[in-house]
């Protein structure tokens, strides 16, 4: 039987139909999904990238690492591990599994591909290893970490080198700021930096008589002198401040952007600040210290404006170009006795105003 459809109900030629389709499809309006910034994706490939290396380093150690040992470990799923251990394969890295635990390890006779490193290069990164783990700079687990994986996927002479380089190089009594409780304070300044996120804590400042809630948009992580910095701009202000990391007693991440202008300039910022605070008035300052004093000053670099003229009597003149006094003042006093103001006039009474002090206290605790 032959049914012949209203002309109504016929169906269109196949290309008129395409073209219909595609007309509809274009006249519906598209969904634009809003991709993450980009930064964010980067920071996320750089975590798997991480947790891969990790899982790289177990199973070519000599530990007994089973998936769930490993997920353990990195803290992460089991599933995650068999992920991670897809990678590997795919990279054509030759893991098997062993025993009735079936624990994870690489063949023997394997060695990751790695970029040729020079002697000089591994002694740089060798020292860079040491300093991030000495008293005052260990605030992250440092390089130790990456020089033991280097280390591991490396030839035998460039794991003796960093062995023998780590072990015979020591960095001993840097005198900074005790950051041994800051570390997660560091890490949440840090993890803001990369984000692009405003950061909120409590802020102890012997300033102030109580504690002060801030909420920052942090511009940069610094040490600066003994101690480790913010500098941040407080919501809704427009003045840039300094405030030291171990003074802060909580802190923490916000979900809200961080308005950093890309123009910030770390350097312009500090000026010719002697150390920390930028005072609003420059001074040329000119110091004459005396020959055994100044044989001892000036093998160290002061300030980046630091000037040193060695005199005929063996005496030697320092000068430097420095934006307010009250910190340069605080050095000169450790070098009484040695030291001679020259110039200016206000460095000079400055400097006779809190010896005059000390020596108040003295005569009043008799």
């Amino acid at each position: 039987m032959i049914v012949v459809e209203p002309k109504s109900k016929r169906s269109k030629p196949e290309s008129e139909s395409r073209s219909a389709k595609a007309a509809a499809k274009k006249s519906i309006p598209k969904t634009v999904k809003k991709d993450r910034p980009d930064r964010d994706r980067r920071v996320r490939q750089a975590d798997r990238l991480a947790r891969i290396l990790r899982v790289l380093e177990l199973v070519q150690s000599r530990g007994r690492w089973t998936t769930r040992a490993i997920a353990e470990e990195i803290e992460c799923s089991e599933r995650t591990v068999y992920r991670d251990l897809d990678v590997l394969r795919f990279a054509g890295i030759p893991y098997y599994r062993e025993g009735d635990q079936q624990f994870v390890r690489v063949r023997p006779d394997f060695r990751f591909p790695v970029m040729s490193l020079t002697e000089d290069e591994v002694l740089g990164f060798s020292v860079a290893a040491v300093i991030t783990n000495s008293p005052g700079l260990n605030v992250t687990s440092g390089a130790i970490p990456v020089a033991r994986k280097l280390a591991a996927v490396s030839k035998q002479e460039t794991q003796e080198l960093i062995d023998d380089a780590m072990r015979l190089v020591s960095v001993l009594d840097l005198k900074l700021v005790d950051h041994s409780r800051h570390h997660e304070t560091i890490r949440t300044v840090q993890l803001a930096l990369v984000h692009g996120k405003q950061i909120s804590g409590l802020y102890e400042s012997p300033y102030e008589a109580n504690p002060v809630r801030l909420k920052l948009h942090p511009y940069r992580l610094c040490l600066i002198k003994n101690a480790w910095s913010v500098i941040g701009k407080v919501a809704n202000e427009t003045t840039l401040r300094t405030y030291r990391i171990a003074r802060f007693r909580t802190l923490r991440e916000l979900d809200e952007p961080a308005d950093v202008p890309e123009t910030f300039d770390l350097k312009e910022y500090f000026g010719n600040a002697w150390a920390v605070f930028r005072g609003k008035q420059s001074y040329d300052v000119e110091l004459s210290f005396t020959a055994h004093a100044g044989q001892i000053v000036s093998e160290t670099i002061w300030h980046h404006t630091q000037k040193v003229s060695p005199q005929k009597d063996g005496s030697v003149s320092m000068t430097f170009k420095v934006d307010g006094l009250e910190e340069i003042t605080n050095w000169i006093l450790s070098w009484t006795g040695r030291c001679k103001v020259i110039q200016p006039m206000a460095l000079r009474k400055l400097v006779v105003e809190k010896l005059t002090m000390a020596l108040q206290m003295r005569f009043n605790d008799k």
